[in-house]
């Protein structure tokens, strides 16, 4: 894919974001919006606990420290400042991160590690499974 294909897949995923954030204020799931909003602070503090726990093997270890750069870095595809489509780009770095931390280590310790609603990690971890499908072969 081309750099206009990337900027058209970031663009429709902007959207479908914003959109996603209206349609749950409009129908009355605040905890939902709210959730998404929260995501990307939930991340950081679910990557540091990973980052810090010992159960986590050195090269997923790597993978969240490499993450992390790209959340605390002020460079961004799409700015922080706007709201909610702001974090996208992180959010797409952190579940990627996160596959690769669970093809690597037991999702129960990910699941000590997460603050946010249960649900929110429910619905997370079954994006970054991509619907299900076979999770990568485990890291060295």
């Amino acid at each position: 894919m081309d750099l206009v294909g990337w900027v058209q897949l970031a663009v429709a995923l902007i959207l479908i974001w914003t959109l996603l954030v209206i349609v749950l204020v409009v129908a009355g799931q605040r905890l939902l919006a709210r959730e998404l909003a929260l995501l990307l602070p939930n991340l950081v503090r679910l990557f540091t606990g990973l980052a810090r726990d010992p159960r986590v093997p050195l090269p997923a270890k790597v993978v969240l420290g490499l993450a992390s750069l790209w959340l605390a870095s002020p460079i961004d595809l799409i700015p922080d400042f706007i709201p909610v489509v702001g974090s996208f780009d992180d959010a797409i770095v952190a579940g990627l991160a996160l596959r690769i931390v669970l093809s690597a280590t037991d999702e129960r310790i990910v699941r000590e590690h997460w603050h946010g609603d249960s649900a929110t990690l429910d619905r997370i971890l079954r994006v970054v499974r991509f619907g299900g499908r076979k999770p990568p072969p485990a890291l060295p």
